[in-house]
């Protein structure tokens, strides 16, 4: 190896998300800059809330939701909360491993449905 050259560390095999909508970005090259956003118009809401925020005097990392978002956002909290105490009150009542598991799934996929917050 000569001076001029040098070693550029390789990208780690992680998967990486859009900074909006939080997709799977699909994977790159070596070269260049990452990835950020999976579009041009997920690049350009985010643009569109950075300079709100600036203007607003939030902190960066703010969340701001509307209304109608916290309702939904409520709504969901007490769809997994309601299906946590059934997995409780079935094994409570001596509920069969079949049964349990299948509350417990509903539990996972209320789950799942609450992390998508976009």
């Amino acid at each position: 190896m000569t001076g001029d050259e040098r070693v550029v560390p390789r990208r780690t095999g992680a998967p990486k998300h859009c900074g909006w909508c939080g997709r799977r970005l699909p994977e790159g090259g070596n070269v260049g800059r990452r990835r950020r956003y999976c579009g041009q118009s997920c690049r350009q809401r985010a643009y569109e809330r950075r300079t709100a925020l600036q203007r607003s005097g939030l902190p960066e990392d703010a969340v701001v939701l509307s209304d109608t978002e916290i309702a939904a956002l409520q709504d969901r909290l007490f769809q997994l909360r309601c299906a946590a105490e059934d997995i409780v009150t079935a094994a409570q009542d001596g509920a069969g491993s079949g049964e349990l598991s299948r509350l417990a799934e509903e539990v996972a996929l209320a789950a799942k449905d609450l992390e998508q917050l976009r």
